[in-house]
């Protein structure tokens, strides 16, 4: 090796940051052209180190260890052919690219593609003008400029990636956490008051979800029971619903339809409780979410059932003898209206009724081709497992709603499942899950 008058950078330097001086290595067996053309490097204004080598294995030997930006190697070596040596130098180990210009006095077409399939960028035919050399290497640079531009986009992509996969596996953490406190919001699954049985459902379509179920004891011999869905959902609407679920929980204290009954008077009204709702989300409330909700009150000695539909899906109704109804005219969901107005109905269960409150996750289920599941498909589900009751029918529904939808449910699924039983023992079962 020859060094040129301007030093050589080590392999270290190499590695680094793109150099101020590009590094130019001329591999050439004859000594009086490999030094012609070291002048003509220097000369072409580019600002370039040159290096010298009078071999293949020399050069090989000075490309691992100084990491040359440029090659510029005669298509004939001592001890092996441009080819041969254009191969070798691509099975290097380098941090960044290599830019390769093949030197040959011959213009055979054959031996200038197979150069160029072992690795060669560009070829050079001999003899040759300033000019020409120093469009190439200046080509080379800029071929040289764009890989270091790209290699420092990706090393920043690579981190930026790297930290989003930290930053989302702390949000799974957070919403898998978040998952286990919605889920505990419905603190009992199930629960038995007299002729009455009553069975939640609760499956967010992701870590967490807008669907709300529950039921809480009035008096001796009512209870209320209650579905929500807000609109969307994630953690928005996840955070709506922990703050309904303060309103409707067990708390005598907190839950808003039992502070009349606290008071000596009755209870709050499934209308009126519509309204309080509606009133509060358009009054209190900063968001623009808003939810559908079914509220019923149940005498569970008489069977007597009021209740109120705010733009919830219509509630089903099995009677003993197997006839389905779908109850309602729908009602405007809470939160848009401030005159909103809302659906009353009012019926009796008789022994061996049952009451289906599904929230549009069942109901609006829909196959991979846009079919949804729909009333009939509801009333469908129901008949198929009439012989099932209490969670096991709600597990056998659940499942056949995913089959429906091929496991791509978009929706949360919620329901109530109230079923009136002819034995009348004044027990209550709590059953968590």
């Amino acid at each position: 090796m020859k060094p040129a008058s301007s030093p050589i950078p080590t392999r270290t330097t190499a590695a680094s940051a793109a150099r101020s001086r590009r590094l130019v290595l001329l591999v050439d067996g004859d000594n009086q052209r490999r030094q012609a053309m070291a002048a003509l490097v220097r000369q072409s204004g580019l600002d370039l180190n040159v290096a010298e080598a009078s071999d293949g294995s020399e050069g090989l030997a000075l490309c691992d260890s100084l990491a040359p930006d440029m090659v510029l190697t005669d298509c004939s070596l001592p001890d092996m052919t441009g080819t041969e040596f254009c191969a070798a130098f691509r099975q290097l180990s380098r941090v960044g690219y290599g830019y390769i210009i093949l030197l040959t006095s011959n213009s055979d077409n054959e031996a200038i593609t197979a150069a160029l399939s072992s690795g060669a960028d560009d070829f050079l035919l001999r003899p040759f003008p300033l000019a020409n050399l120093r469009a190439r290497l200046a080509a080379g640079q800029r071929i040289l400029h764009v890989e270091e531009e790209l290699r420092a986009s990706n090393t920043q992509l690579r981190q930026a990636l790297a930290q989003l996969h930290e930053t989302q596996a702390a949000i799974e953490r957070d919403l898998r956490e978040a998952r286990k406190l919605q889920q505990g919001l419905v603190r009992e699954r199930s629960g038995r008051f007299g002729h009455a049985e009553i069975s939640l459902l609760l499956r967010p379509a992701g870590h967490v979800g807008g669907d709300l179920v529950g039921f809480f004891p009035i008096s001796d011999d009512r209870i209320g029971l209650y579905a929500l869905d807000v609109a969307g959902h994630g953690v928005t609407a996840a955070l709506l619903t922990a703050q309904l679920s303060v309103h409707l929980s067990g708390s005598s204290d907190q839950n808003v339809a039992l502070r009349g009954a606290q008071s000596g008077v009755d209870a709050v009204g499934p209308v009126a409780l519509a309204h309080f709702f509606n009133n509060m989300m358009l009054e209190e409330m900063n968001t623009d979410s808003y939810f559908t909700m079914i509220y019923a009150e149940l005498n569970h000695v008489s069977g007597e059932l009021r209740m109120v539909q705010a733009g919830h899906p219509h509630p089903v109704l099995q009677r003993a003898d197997g006839t389905i109804s779908h109850l309602g005219r729908g009602g405007m969901p809470i939160g848009v209206f401030e005159r909103a107005i809302f659906d009353e109905i009012e019926l009796t269960l008789v022994p061996g009724d049952r009451l289906l409150i599904t929230s549009d996750g069942i109901t609006e289920a829909a196959t991979p081709s846009g079919r949804q599941l729909g009333n009939e498909g509801l009333e469908a589900v129901m008949r198929t497992n009439a012989f099932l009751s209490g969670h096991p029918f709600l597990e056998s529904m659940a499942w056949s709603v995913s089959e429906y939808c091929r496991g791509e449910r978009q929706d949360d699924m919620s329901a109530v499942l109230l079923e009136f039983r002819g034995d009348g023992q004044l027990i209550r079962m709590g059953a968590k899950s």
